[in-house]
C-alpha cells in the first residue's frame, strides 16, 4: 500500500491524498497539460468526471508521465464518477468501463454517483436530456439499486472504493440500510459561506471520508449572478490574509 502525505485512510484501508487537482471546466487542450504540470510537482490525486467531458485526455496525460518514469500507477490515486444518465443498474458497469478506456486504466481508486437526480439516457453526449417543453427528462431510479452495481464494481476489480456526490444526509442514510460495502468517500461542495458542519458529522459518524469542492468559492460557476459576494474577495478573508500573511487562497483552503 502507498502511503500518501497529507492522506486520509479510506474505510477500505486505502490512503486518499487529501489535496487533490479538480478538473470541473478545464478547456479541451489544456487539461493534459494541466495534469502533466500538476503530477511533476507532486500532485498524486487527479479528480475527473464523464460529465467534465476530458476523461480521455486526462489519461493521455497520466499515461504519458507514467512512460515517463514520473510516477508509478500506484502512486495515484484517480476519482471520477457515474454521471446521471446511468442510474439504471444496467447503465453502471457500462459507464464504469468506458470512464477507465478513455482513462487508459485498469481501475480506479474511487468511483462516486455524480448527484442523486436521474436523468434519462439518450446517448454518451447527452448530459442533461430535455423535452419539448424544456423541461428535464427525469428517470429516478432507487440509489440502492444503483449502488449494487457500484459494489460489483469492487468486487470485480473495476473500483479500488465507491462513494457518493451531493447526496444529503437522507439520501445517505438510505445506502447505508441497504449497502453490503458502505460509503468511503462524499464529495459535496464546502467553503466559508457553504458550511457543511452538520453534514460533514454526519459523515464523521458513518466513517466516511468528506471532500470538499469549490473550497474557494466556485467563482466560476453557471449559476453565479451579478452582485453575488466573491469569498477570495470577501473583507473578512482579506484582512485575516493580510494579518497572516498568506494570500486568501491559503485562507480560505484552511476553512
Amino acid at each position: 500500500m502507498v502511503k500518501f502525505e497529507p492522506s486520509v485512510r479510506l474505510i477500505n484501508g486505502e490512503m486518499m491524498p487529501l489535496i487533490g487537482l479538480g478538473t470541473w471546466q478545464s478547456r479541451p487542450g489544456e487539461v493534459g497539460s494541466a495534469v502533466e504540470y500538476a503530477l511533476d510537482v507532486g500532485y498524486r490525486h487527479i479528480d475527473t468526471a464523464h460529465l467534465y467531458g476530458n476523461e480521455e485526455e486526462i489519461g493521455a496525460a497520466i499515461r504519458k508521465k507514467i512512460n515517463e518514469g514520473v510516477i508509478k500507477r500506484e502512486d495515484l490515486f484517480v476519482t471520477t464518477k457515474l454521471w446521471c444518465t446511468s442510474h439504471r443498474p444496467e447503465r453502471v458497469l457500462e459507464a464504469l468501463n468506458l470512464s477507465l478506456k478513455k482513462l487508459q486504466l485498469a481501475y480506479v481508486d474511487l468511483y462516486l454517483i455524480h448527484g442523486p437526480v436521474g436523468f434519462q439516457y439518450i446517448d454518451e453526449n447527452t448530459m442533461f436530456p430535455m423535452d419539448n417543453n424544456g423541461k428535464f427528462k427525469l428517470d429516478q431510479v432507487d440509489h440502492a439499486l444503483t449502488w449494487k452495481e457500484l459494489e460489483k464494481a469492487v468486487d470485480q476489480g473495476l473500483a479500488k472504493a465507491i462513494g457518493l456526490s451531493n447526496f444529503n444526509h437522507k439520501q445517505i442514510q438510505h445506502i447505508l440500510d441497504t449497502c453490503r460495502i458502505k460509503p468511503a468517500n462524499l464529495q459535496v461542495e464546502c467553503n466559508a459561506y457553504l458550511n457543511q458542519g452538520p453534514l460533514y458529522d454526519f459523515c464523521t459518524k458513518n466513517q466516511i471520508t468528506f471532500t470538499a469542492y469549490g473550497p474557494l468559492g466556485s467563482p466560476g460557476r453557471l449559476d453565479i449572478r451579478s452582485g453575488d459576494p466573491v469569498l477570495l474577495e470577501d473583507p473578512l478573508v482579506l484582512e485575516i490574509a493580510k494579518r497572516h500573511n498568506k494570500t486568501p487562497a491559503q485562507v480560505c483552503g484552511k476553512n
